[in-house]
């Protein structure tokens, strides 16, 4: 049965409804491959704390650590693929309304 809420990383992930693979654990911040990847390579790193997005007020505190992963997880990417793009939506092209990074590798898979 598809999702149909709107925080997917709070209702499913960080409740444990949804298990996903796991990359970094970092405390406050989560790494792990994409359940529905978009990209051969698609790992989403997330903060454990509920922010809507990027231009939150409340992202400003997280963004540090939340970055520091995101570079950990890029820089293992480039080590293993040559190359990884780093991607974050808002507004309407947010589908989760959960503060969410993509880092992927390789061409769409759709």
């Amino acid at each position: 049965m598809a999702y149909e809420g709107d925080d997917f990383y709070c209702d499913e992930v960080l409740s444990g409804r949804t298990p996903v693979d796991v990359v970094l654990d970092r405390g406050d911040v989560l790494a792990f491959h994409h359940t529905r990847p978009f990209w051969p390579v698609h790992v989403v790193v997330i903060p454990k704390q509920h922010v809507l997005s990027l231009i939150d007020p409340a992202a400003v505190a997280l963004v540090p650590s939340l970055m520091e992963v995101v570079s950990e997880v890029a820089q293992q990417m480039v080590a293993e693929h040559g190359a990884c793009r780093v991607l974050t939506n808002l507004g309407g092209y947010q589908d989760s309304k959960h503060l969410h990074i993509h880092v992927s590798a390789g061409e769409p898979l759709r």
